[in-house]
């Protein structure tokens, strides 16, 4: 049976007694422990809870050279990452910047030709246009050769970045991130790479006054469009100063006048006015990151600033059509990996590669083939400078990193987390990589996987007390995501009717669940059904007593938005 979370115990129980028992409890799993904590969660507030962007170190000295710049019409370049965290921090400082009157230019690097942060060659094409301060957003923070030859070159940089920094530090004019050092007095460090670009405009109008006569009082808060897209697509956790980002960004994503999204909306069908965290994390963010794997991540910047109805229309369907090739190509090589897997034996850890294959899509296809075979798998191809590059995913218990560890010099570089990573093969130890990684894994010393709270229920429900009103209870937490996840239910013993297979490839799960009397129907769903959920399927029949773990969410593609479930794990009685 799945395991259910602790009670909460007397004294926390009765520190958060304005609140119903779910409720309390959810906050406490949380680690808010206090009712000003409980409020400042449940109600972020702009005014009350937003930090001073001056506490940040070199935040001051940064507003003051950018408000200088802006105002004596220095050419300044905005230098941002190809993501869903570069593309909305270069759209924002964009739109800063023509508001404020500004001479500028935005510079995106190609992902697949120059790849990821500043370059030297890219410094020296903006050195030849005039450029003398350059702000990059979402990058730069390692990037000590490029910031370097800037300042040969008679260039400024402010560095905007949330990443961890190299050894040392660039040499920029100022570097502003609140990961950079270990004495950082900003008192959140979470935020993503475009928030802290938006915390450099917050400071800049505070410093200098006469950039108000051109950006009126509150107009930058209608740049938290960006900011929340980013927030939610990049993972930071939704904690803390992101919640309060995520939160009014969703308000102002939900109304912004913005018609590159208004278009990207309506062409996925999805309703611009109610938009929520799934919408960014599933629809939104897909179709801006499909812009640099599968051509130029400046088609996505452009739907974002652009003014012109055709152009944002046209930039729309382009990115459609992007995601539409991206699906295509992870599944041809999804199929490819499957057909050699069935040719040779699969051991401990998958390690395949192709030169045809583009790095870019390759963590798409890592998360499949590592769900359904609950291994660790890493996948490679040829990147357009020639070197090996690839993602890998966990599947299970493995460390991703210390298992990388155990095989260095396999690696020029890698770099993750303990379930998901990125690295680059030295290309004359391609052909072993399985087998050192196999080795590896064999040496690892084996430990007891620590408990998975992710299947640990927050709570009991019958199918009787899923409603609107139990739904909505749970969307007062929201929005979620890292750190905040959403709450997971258990539900005994329950009879599956209905049970269904749907998609293009019938690779989505659908069943409906009844009571013991049989009078309360529920649809569940999970898509892309991999690894324990689907060889439990296989076993279903109509009628069939199941225990399931699952989240509670809205079907926003049915008539009436019902409430459905989304399964987590499903397990016969």
């Amino acid at each position: 049976m799945f395991p259910l979370h602790d009670p909460l115990d007397e004294v926390l129980r009765t520190e958060l007694a304005s609140y119903d028992d779910l409720t309390a409890a959810l906050l406490a799993r949380r680690g808010i422990m206090t009712k000003e904590a409980a409020e400042k969660f449940l109600n972020p507030s702009y005014d009350l809870h937003l930090y001073d962007p001056l506490l940040m170190t070199d935040m001051e000295k940064a507003a003051k050279r950018f408000a200088s710049a802006i105002l004596s019409r220095e050419h300044i370049a905005v230098w941002s990452d190809y993501d869903c965290d570069g593309i909305p921090g270069g759209s924002l400082l964009h739109d800063f910047l023509k508001k404020a009157g500004a001479n500028f230019q935005n510079y995106i690097p190609h992902r697949h030709e120059e790849g990821y942060g500043m370059n030297v060659s890219g410094i020296e094409k903006l050195a030849k246009d005039g450029v003398t301060l350059i702000i990059t957003a979402d990058s730069g923070i390692t990037d000590t050769k490029p910031v370097a030859r800037a300042k040969e070159l008679g260039i400024d940089v402010i560095i905007t970045d949330h990443h961890l920094p190299g050894e040392t530090l660039p040499e920029a004019f100022a570097v502003v991130n609140p990961n950079a050092r270990e004495d950082e007095a900003y008192p959140f460090h979470g935020l993503c790479g475009s928030a802290v670009a938006w915390k450099l405009i917050c400071a800049t109008l505070a410093v200098e006054p006469k950039l108000r006569e051109k950006v009126p009082e509150g107009w930058e808060k209608w740049l938290l469009d960006m900011v929340g897209l980013a927030t939610i697509a990049d993972m930071v956790p939704l904690i803390d100063e992101n919640r309060l980002l995520a939160t009014y960004g969703l308000l102002v994503m939900r109304k912004s006048p913005r018609i590159g999204l208004q278009k990207l909306c309506r062409g996925m069908r999805v309703n611009q006015r109610t938009i929520t965290e799934d919408d960014v994390g599933f629809m939104i963010a897909p179709r801006v990151n499909a812009a640099s794997r599968m051509g130029d991540a400046r088609d996505a910047f452009r739907l974002f600033t652009t003014e012109d109805e055709s152009e944002a229309d046209a930039l729309a369907k382009k990115l459609e059509k992007a995601n539409r090739q991206r699906k295509a190509e992870a599944g041809a090589i999804t199929r490819a990996v499957h057909t050699r897997l069935k040719e040779r034996e699969v051991r401990s850890v998958i390690a395949l590669g192709d030169p045809e294959w583009r790095p870019a899509l390759l963590g798409l296809v890592c998360n499949t083939i590592a769900d359904e075979y609950e291994r660790p798998v890493f996948l490679w191809g040829r990147e357009g400078n020639m070197s090996l590059k690839g993602s890998v995913r966990s599947g299970g218990d493995t460390h991703i990193l210390e298992l990388m560890r155990g095989t260095e010099n396999m690696f020029v570089e890698f770099g993750g987390h303990a379930k998901a990573g990125g690295f680059t093969v030295q290309d004359t130890e391609v052909f072993f990589l399985e087998d050192r990684l196999v080795e590896a894994h064999a040496r690892l010393e084996t430990q007891e996987a620590e408990d998975d709270l992710s299947k640990h229920a927050d709570g009991t429900i019958a199918p009787e007390e899923i409603n609107e009103s139990f739904l909505k209870k749970i969307e007062r937490l929201a929005p979620f995501g890292m750190e905040n996840p959403k709450p997971v239910f258990l539900l005994r013993e329950v009879i599956a009717h209905e049970i269904s297979r749907f998609g293009k490839g019938e690779e989505h799960l659908k069943l409906k669940i009844a009571a013991h009397e049989g009078n309360v129907h529920i649809d569940a769903v999970t898509f892309f059904a991999k690894g324990a959920i689907a060889r439990t399927a296989e076993t279903l029949s109509s009628g069939s007593r199941v225990h399931m773990l699952a989240h509670l969410e809205r079907d926003t593609f049915s008539r009436g938005n019902p409430v459905r479930l989304r399964l987590i794990d499903i397990r016969m009685v």
